[in-house]
């Protein structure tokens, strides 16, 4: 069972989420609150597995909240919840490491893909919000690109093979199947290329492949 904390400060949207999410089977919501402060005292107080929070929230708002689970219930996988207009704070989470982001206006079938995404340690991106950060285009993307090829070049043929399909957002089962190899070897490799890279998860692996590109 996984078990969610939703923060979110419109109680309505707050409960449309968790009509959604208690419709899946696997998915329990153990809380909802409606300030980023509250969602840390829950995520401590209760064994949460994913926390799906609201970017912009008063008090505390999404980004500091992520920090502070991060630091005070680092197990907890934080999915955030954004619309549009918030890309350059969708850039600041995803390299602070969160697990995912999605659109307010998703469907119920996307909300429920991310929450067990990150749920299996895996990163999930909305279509839309790839668009929204892909559309960023900074007056540093050569020097972003020469850095990027420098770090992806310490890894091996394999690894980098792997690194890919992992930029690709397919899952470890997937690249296992891909490749021909268990899901366990994969989850081995892909620890030892986030170390490598100094990577905290698969989005910010997505970020750095992505920025080879440029």
């Amino acid at each position: 069972m996984i078990r969610v904390l939703i923060a979110d400060d419109e109680p309505l949207i707050g409960a449309g989420i968790r009509t959604v999410l208690e419709s899946a089977p696997g998915i329990e919501v153990v809380a909802q609150v409606t300030d980023g402060g509250a969602a840390v005292a829950e995520a401590r107080a209760r064994r949460v597995d994913v926390a799906l929070i609201d970017i912009k929230m008063p008090r505390m708002d999404g980004l500091r909240a992520a920090e502070e689970l991060r630091l005070q219930a680092p197990a907890v996988r934080t999915v955030m919840l954004t619309s549009f207009g918030d890309e350059a704070n969708v850039l600041r989470a995803l390299q602070g490491g969160v697990s995912g982001f999605v659109l307010k206006n998703c469907t119920a079938e996307e909300l429920i893909r991310a929450v067990r995404a990150a749920h299996d340690g895996e990163a999930y991106l909305s279509p839309m919000v790839t668009r929204l950060v892909l559309g960023m285009v900074a007056p540093t993307e050569a020097r972003q690109r020469r850095e990027a090829t420098q770090r992806l070049s310490a890894l091996s043929p394999r690894e980098t093979e792997i690194v890919h399909l992992v930029a690709e957002g397919m899952s470890n089962a997937g690249i296992g199947r891909r490749l021909n190899m268990s899901e366990t070897t994969i989850k081995t490799y892909v620890s030892r290329i986030l170390g490598k890279l100094g990577c905290s998860n698969r989005v910010q692996v997505a970020l750095l492949v992505r920025d080879t590109r440029r």
